[in-house]
């Protein structure tokens, strides 16, 4: 009977998809991409805008041609895509947190909790 069971493999069995064999996957850095945004959007916004429009036609997405609202509004997402980025990258995070501290200091203190006890 042990006869029968002489060849048999004891190791772990080995999958075409084996764990110690999966790729390791590279983060995005999401800031330097920020970045390479705003200094594309403050060079010329719109010589970046044509660029692409030339690259890729706006007419068509998979196969399909855009309406003409379609397109306006596409546009006008990536217009206002572009203010908001501008808009971000003058201010930095500090100046943003001291104008926020401002804005809470002018604030009347309605939410203030008020002294309950009249005897002291």
């Amino acid at each position: 009977m042990s006869s029968e069971y002489q060849h048999v493999s004891k190791s772990k069995l080995k999958l075409k998809n084996d764990s110690d064999t999966k790729k390791k996957h590279k983060k995005k850095d999401k800031r330097k991409e920020k970045e390479k945004v705003i200094r594309a959007v403050l060079e010329d916004p719109t010589a970046r805008s044509d660029e692409r429009h030339q690259k890729t036609p706006s007419t068509t997405i998979q196969g399909r041609v855009l309406t003409k609202a379609e397109e306006s509004f596409k546009k006008m997402q990536e217009k206002m895509q572009h203010k908001r980025i501008v808009e971000k990258a003058q201010m930095t995070h500090k100046q943003r947190v001291e104008q926020f501290n401002q804005h809470l200091d002018s604030l009347t203190e309605h939410f203030d909790i008020p002294k309950v006890s009249w005897t002291k």
